[in-house]
């Protein structure tokens, strides 16, 4: 099967490479026999990556331990969602699932585009299917998924037990699957500079996939937020590390573009910025994949050095002169149709949105890639912290939302103060109202954190005040009853609504982040079992400590030592937690030397403990001190080593594990028996849910903008109903 897989990935290869040559020439010749070519070899690179990619899930899903990535990243110990999950945690895997999903929707786009926009279509299929050669290029030449071994081992090293964690095994699905996806806008607009089409209909083309993008690469960059949150125990769910910037950057100039391409499609404005907008979110993309692959940063999550940096840096520079050079010399074309008539309308409040966005992305840019900039200029590198990116991005945050709640009610072209009256009364009173009530909580020593709840209820605000009218109006039209109206409202103007609805979840989620930020409380302490510490009114007692041994398929997995905490407030019992740390041996170690000892040698994982609530949250994760048993696994070491060198060959593999479970054994019971002082992190984290419901809620609201409307959602209303609708918002 190996062999298999590798002839697919060198076919997809030469298809790539032929797709781009026929589709290029074809474009200059106007042959459409060398057009419809060039599609067609984008449909056989999806079906050749697809095949090289099933052939990779069986072998892990088999444990088939002669594919050389299969026997580094699983092992028959992991679980059957793991083993499945397990093949983009390696490098081949991960590049081989970039190029499976990149060969979809490339055959997608150009399956919906085979009669539409025939002059730009082939540059577009061009770029794409170079994208595919590229990855295509590096799995046969650099990182081949399909190396095998001349002798298969009997076990394989097992998934990384940080990586044990169903929300981090989604995460890098979704993250490819949003930096695939805006590589279709940026083909398409790409292609449209080239043959000079810059009117919109790229636009209306490609807003699926750029929609979907943004969908996809958020809720990995949620995922992943999350996994940090429960599984790094620390925590926290962001701390700017540079892989996690490289996925919010091209995040943040795809919002930017989705915002913008609206001012384009009603006015004819912006052209240049959706332009930069999108070829520079294309090219985030490139360099966040590059990131993980090369190792230039120090992350937790990268996969360390590695030869790709190179070819990678190459594409990247290709790609920002390709493009730099396109804008530049089409930016006589690229001239808006108008200009702005008020800096009080929603085209002025758009750009601020965006300049604000390219702002955030430009903080986030310097300050990830400051340790090499700074060794370039000075020698040293030199790295920036948290701190330093919360002081630039904190403010323009705050701005941003509330901009998000101005932008839905403003007119466009220009607002009249009387519309302006009409339309900002409410949400004005709520945002007002919210920052009046706050007061009294002692928010005002947090001011960012106070100016973004207000922003926050501004927002809401605005959200139910349009959802109000226009289920108004729509009562109007039809006489239907207040739900079944809301939801016809939002059926025949999904986008819009859906637009609504996202920008309510970043409210609540931005709430969440500064609530939980601003007003934290942690503490970390050593206590011996039966002491009390006391974190924002909670009493945490350390009532006992547990220990167990984790199996699986006959095999010691992992040791686990954990705490029983009893938490009450304000006299009420409220239950007990219970985290723990999980301690994996390597696969490696070596049972002759310290078989005891290498139990202990291996990954380590913390399994937090959390009382989660839309209040607030209580975390605690605890570091058992293992260092105190180190005599005790020093002593069984030695007497069991002196016993297998007496025994000889006399015993089997089977009686060796059994005594090492016995030691094992041994040293759980001294642990629970008479247990060492332990170490917790306890944490007090207000409203922290409320980003995850937050997100919820946005990704909802995409999904409704995502959904195609009915049939019927276009046709006109007749005159009696539209004059009945002016009538009701006259008095709203």
């Amino acid at each position: 099967m190996a062999t298999v897989g590798s002839a697919a990935l060198i076919i997809a290869l030469a298809v790539s490479v032929y797709g781009v040559a026929v589709s290029l020439y074809g474009a200059k010749t106007r042959r459409r026999d060398l057009v419809d070519s060039g599609r067609n070899a984008a449909y056989a690179l999806a079906a050749l990556t697809t095949l090289a990619f099933v052939i990779l899930e069986v072998a892990f899903l088999r444990s088939d331990f002669t594919f050389k990535t299969v026997a580094e990243h699983s092992s028959t110990t992991t679980p059957t969602f793991y083993k499945a999950s397990a093949s983009w945690s390696s490098q081949e895997g991960s590049l081989l699932l970039w190029l499976f999903l990149l060969s979809l929707w490339t055959a997608a786009i150009l399956y919906a585009t085979r009669r539409r926009m025939r002059d730009v279509a082939p540059y577009a299929t061009a770029i794409l299917l170079g994208l595919g050669a590229f990855f295509a290029g590096l799995l046969v030449f650099a990182a081949s998924p399909f190396q095998t071994l001349g002798v298969a081992p009997s076990e394989g090293a097992g998934l990384n037990p940080l990586l044990r964690h169903p929300s981090m095994m989604i995460h890098p699905p979704m993250l490819y699957a949003g930096y695939t996806l805006f590589a279709v806008p940026f083909a398409f607009a790409a292609g449209a500079l080239i043959t000079r089409r810059v009117d919109a209909e790229w636009i209306g083309v490609t807003r699926r996939f750029s929609l979907a993008a943004w969908f996809f690469l958020g809720v990995g960059i949620l995922l992943g937020a999350r996994w940090s949150y429960q599984e790094l125990g620390w925590g926290g769910y962001w701390a700017w590390d540079p892989v996690e910037n490289a996925s919010l950057l091209p995040w943040l100039t795809g919002t930017a573009f989705l915002h913008s391409v609206m001012i384009q499609e009603k006015r004819g404005m912006l052209k240049i910025w959706n332009a930069s907008l999108v070829l520079a979110t294309g090219v985030l993309c490139i360099l966040g994949t590059f990131l993980v692959r090369s190792g230039i940063l120090d992350s937790i999550h990268a996969f360390g050095a590695s030869t790709l940096g190179v070819p990678f840096v190459i594409l990247i520079g290709l790609l920002i002169a390709g493009s730099v050079a396109l804008v530049i010399s089409r930016r006589e074309l690229l001239r808006s149709e108008h200009k702005l008539d008020s800096v009080f309308s929603r085209e002025s409040v758009f750009l601020a949105n965006n300049v604000i966005l390219v702002g955030v992305a430009f903080v986030v840019f310097w300050g990830t890639f400051f340790p090499l900039i700074s060794e370039a200029v000075t020698g040293t590198k030199s790295a920036v912290g948290p701190p330093w990116f919360d002081q630039y991005t904190v403010p323009l945050v705050v701005m941003l939302v509330f901009l998000s709640g101005i932008g839905p009610v403003i007119a466009w072209r220009r607002q009249t103060r009387a519309t302006a009256r009409k339309s900002f009364l409410w949400p004005t009173v709520a945002m007002v109202g919210t920052l009046v009530v706050l007061v009294p909580f002692g928010v005002l020593d947090r001011p960012w954190a106070w100016l973004t709840f207000g922003a926050g209820a501004l927002v809401a605000g605005t959200v139910v005040q349009e959802f109000v009218r226009g289920t108004r109006a729509r009562r109007a039209m039809s006489r239907e009853s207040v739900p079944v109206a809301m939801v016809s409202l939002v059926r025949r103007n999904r986008r819009r609504y859906g637009g609504y609805i996202v920008h309510l979840g970043m409210a609540v989620l931005f709430v969440g982040v500064a609530a939980s930020s601003a007003f934290e409380k942690a503490q970390d302490s050593r206590l011996d079992v039966g002491q009390t510490v006391t974190v924002d009114g909670y009493q945490i007692t350390y009532a006992s400590a547990t220990a167990r041994i984790d199996q699986r398929a006959g095999r010691i997995e992992r040791i686990v030592f954990g705490a029983n905490l009893r938490v009450r407030k304000d006299g009420k019992d409220l239950g007990t937690l219970h985290p723990e740390r999980g301690f994996y041996p390597p696969v490696d170690r070596a049972f002759q030397m310290n078989p005891i000892a290498s139990f202990f040698e291996g990954e380590a994982t913390s399994e937090i403990a959390m009382d989660a609530g839309l209040q607030r949250d209580l975390w605690t994760a605890v570091s058992p001190d293992v260092a105190a048993l180190q005599g005790r696994i020093e002593a069984l070491d030695e007497g069991f080593t002196k016993g297998i060198q007496q025994a000889g060959d006399q015993l089997a593999p089977g009686q060796i594990g059994a005594l090492i479970g016995q030691a094992l054994n041994s040293i759980l019971r001294s642990y629970t028996d008479d247990p060492p002082p332990a170490t917790f992190r306890v944490l007090s984290s207000p409203m922290v849910s409320w980003i995850w419901l937050g997100g919820i809620v946005v990704f909802f609201g995409a999904i409704v903008a995502l959904w195609p409307p009915p049939g019927g959602a276009t046709k006109r209303a007749d005159a009696r109903l539209l004059a009945r609708v002016s009538q009701e918002l006259g008095r709203a």
